[in-house]
């Protein structure tokens, strides 16, 4: 366990041991959330548990981790097969599951997940602890991805959605998401590894400044 994590002891010092007592919870674990995973497995963070309740299809084949010989198995259980020690919640997230799960246990909440309802309960029950992702579809340039104030936010229809949301409902508050202003360079939902990986990236990277500073 020291010689894994050495460099990542060396680079934080005495606050590698925020990260390996840090309780981190991912919401969806896809072409964002698998990503994010890999990164905070491989920096130390001791206790990642990941929600979701799909199995992979061949279409995940271009993006997510995991998703190599295993067309049709649960993504969760496969996770946890490459990433021994992280806890599995199988379950298809809703609002009613936001507005009662218990979200005391964990430091952070990394939202990967695609629904907008979801996302606006989330900021509103947890936003304290919340880190979450914007679009990541239609996008090509990964250079563009980066994180700011929700109200900061720009460029993304997606992100656009969830502000209106949250002022609907008189939501002030501050949280941290990623997003990238680039113009859609197609229709659809065509999607591009270098850019999901890079949302989830970029969510390991903020989640880590919050635990070590």
């Amino acid at each position: 366990m020291a010689v894994r994590f050495a460099r990542c002891r060396e680079l934080f010092d005495e606050k590698f041991e925020r990260v390996t007592k840090a309780r981190i919870l991912i919401i969806g674990v896809g072409g964002v959330g698998s990503y994010a995973l890999d990164c905070l497995y491989r920096s130390g963070v001791g206790h990642i548990t990941i929600v979701d309740y799909d199995s992979y299809e061949t279409s995940n084949l271009n993006r997510q981790i995991g998703s190599d010989n295993a067309i049709g198995k649960c993504k969760v259980s496969t996770l946890s097969k490459l990433y021994p020690g992280i806890e599995t919640i199988k379950l298809r997230v809703d609002t009613e599951w936001v507005a009662n799960f218990d979200f005391d246990a964990y430091d952070l909440v990394i939202d990967a997940c695609d629904s907008r309802a979801v996302k606006v309960e989330l900021a509103l029950k947890c936003w304290r602890k919340l880190l979450m992702s914007m679009g990541s579809a239609k996008r090509i340039d990964a250079s563009k991805v980066q994180s700011a104030s929700i109200w900061k936010s720009h460029g993304d229809p997606f992100a656009r959605k969830i502000r209106n949301e949250l002022k609907k409902r008189r939501f002030e508050r501050n949280f941290t998401v990623v997003f990238s202003p680039e113009t859609p360079y197609c229709k659809g939902s065509g999607s591009f590894a270098a850019v999901t990986g890079t949302f989830g990236l970029f969510l390991c990277s903020e989640a880590i400044k919050r635990v070590v500073q």
